[in-house]
């Protein structure tokens, strides 16, 4: 009875530590968008390391679909000019806001300007 009870112990301890062993693998440390490696955004011409397009900095992000949203990430990474990058942003902006309009609702406005950022960080002219 106490083997018994003394091996479902270690049984449930090992079967805990595996599990959480997994959670902390499962962990990114740092790396892409954390400072250091390639961005999370690629490698290749047009990265832009630390710089994301998302929910948080793009108005209508949740009104587009998944390949509107690509599309709009890959006209922003694509940009070469700061004069560039306002007109995408301009264009892209009086889409969701039509769209927003349609559907009722109100775009959030981005605490900064992405083109501002842009250009602070040398990502563009």
């Amino acid at each position: 009875m106490k083997t018994s009870t003394t091996l479902k112990n270690i049984a449930l301890a090992t079967l805990l530590g595996a599990a959480f062993t997994t959670v902390v693998v499962a962990q990114v440390g740092p790396g892409p968008g954390m400072g250091t490696g390639p961005s999370m955004q690629g490698t290749g011409p047009g990265a832009m390391r630390g710089m994301r397009f998302d929910k948080t900095n793009t108005p209508g992000w949740t009104l587009m679909t998944a390949q509107e949203r690509a599309a709009n990430q890959a006209k922003m990474r694509a940009v070469k000019t700061y004069e560039e990058c306002k007109l995408v942003q301009t264009e892209q902006h009086a889409a969701m806001e039509a769209r927003a309009k349609e559907k009722g609702v109100t775009l959030l406005t981005p605490r900064q300007n992405a083109c501002d950022r842009m250009k602070a960080r040398g990502f563009i002219q």
